[in-house]
């Protein structure tokens, strides 16, 4: 039996997602920019699944712009920004969708604290009447822990007023309320994937405050002219659906998770000496999402440490570029401050809606004796 605690990557498809999905994809192909009886009921489709979205993430349906996933939401609102002048800003903790959009327009990083949340006083010293966009994530995708939004929005509004405010959100919605957390923030990215949908599709908010924001796909005008290309209908049908039920499940599906998270992680820690858990101060993960457990172990490499926990089929990640031969560690980790060493030997461990106790039980059985192996080879 397969134990998948590889959420952060993607998550399954929800049920209720693949019910809607499959027959649009088989009867409801109509192309929603025509005319006819099929292209309007698929149009209604979209409509139907903009609504949705925008009451998921406190918006209202006109901010809603449809895209092919985090990625690209996450480059419309970089690129649109800063195409028309002024600079980008982002955390040196933001995933690559951001960080190297930002650092190709010549943008500015600000580094993160050990704690690896972002260092207002560095970012405080980043804004100026210059700057376009300041990006920073809800939640980071290798340690989950939570950004203080509030506080980039106030400290941005203050230092430059001009300033979109941008947040990925890719890894938040499934553990924290979106629409309250996020109410002040301009751009909000959204990936279906990692909450139960397709992958392939995704949704930026575009509130008033970014209505001049450039597009980067010119083509048939969808998205009111906002992002050419014709709808995925069925993906965003699922996306829509898929949202939907992990807001409602939200109140029990977090405490569930999270202690299934709890136990595993002090089970790990418990069982393994030189290990360090990311984001956490003795056993307190207030700054963290349910879903993720985090860990660096003294003395491994995350490479190898993978390819023993597959074979108990146990699937995880590394969180670092070192899993696919790269000769640098996570560069998350690096802002954080840990040493390469202890960032080569990473491992995430990351809960979803699926989880079980079993799986916590796998994982708990396989961890430590694969770390006391390759311990023991030196």
């Amino acid at each position: 039996m397969t134990h998948y605690l590889d959420n952060a990557a993607t998550t399954a498809i929800r049920p209720g997602a693949l019910e809607v999905m499959v027959p649009l994809l088989v009867d409801g192909y109509g192309n929603p920019s025509g005319a006819h009886r099929m292209a309007r009921s698929a149009n209604r489709v979209i409509d139907e699944a903009r609504e949705t979205m925008a009451d998921v993430l406190g918006s209202t349906p006109g901010h809603i712009v449809f895209t092919s996933g985090g990625t690209e939401a996450d480059n419309l609102a970089i690129r649109g920004a800063v195409e028309s002048g002024g600079v980008a800003v982002c955390s040196a903790i933001e995933h690559h969708a951001i960080l190297d959009p930002v650092e190709y327009h010549g943008g500015r990083v600000v580094a993160v604290g050990p704690d690896g949340r972002i260092d207002l006083d560095r970012l405080a010293d980043a804004l100026d009447d210059r700057v376009a966009v300041v990006s920073v994530m809800a939640v980071n995708n290798e340690t989950g822990i939570v950004q203080p939004i509030d506080e980039v929005v106030a400290l941005t509004r203050e230092r430059a007023p001009q300033a979109l405010i941008h947040t990925d959100a890719v890894q938040a919605l499934c553990w924290l309320d979106l629409a309250e957390v996020l109410a002040d923030v301009d751009l909000i990215s959204v990936s279906a994937h990692k909450f139960g949908g397709p992958k392939g599709v995704g949704a930026l908010v575009v509130r008033d405050r970014a209505s001049q924001l450039r597009p980067l796909l010119h083509g048939g005008g969808q998205e009111r002219g906002r992002r050419g290309g014709t709808h995925n209908v069925a993906g965003i049908a699922a996306m829509a659906v898929a949202a939907a039920e992990t807001v409602a499940e939200r109140p029990i599906r977090v405490p569930a998770v999270a202690a299934r998270r709890d136990r595993l992680a002090d089970g790990i820690r418990a069982a393994v000496d030189g290990v360090i858990e990311t984001g956490v101060v003795s056993t307190d993960r207030s700054i963290k999402t349910a879903n993720m457990c985090h860990l660096c172990f003294e003395g491994i490499e995350s490479e190898a440490l993978l390819f023993l926990l597959e074979k108990h089929d146990v699937m995880a990640s590394a969180a670092s570029s070192c899993s696919s031969g790269a000769m640098e560690p996570s560069h998350v980790l690096s802002a954080m401050g840990f040493d390469r060493a202890l960032a080569f030997g990473s491992l995430r461990l990351s809960l979803g809606y699926a989880s079980t106790d079993d799986d916590v039980d796998a994982a708990l059985a396989a961890v430590p004796p694969a770390v006391a192996r390759l311990r023991a080879r030196g």
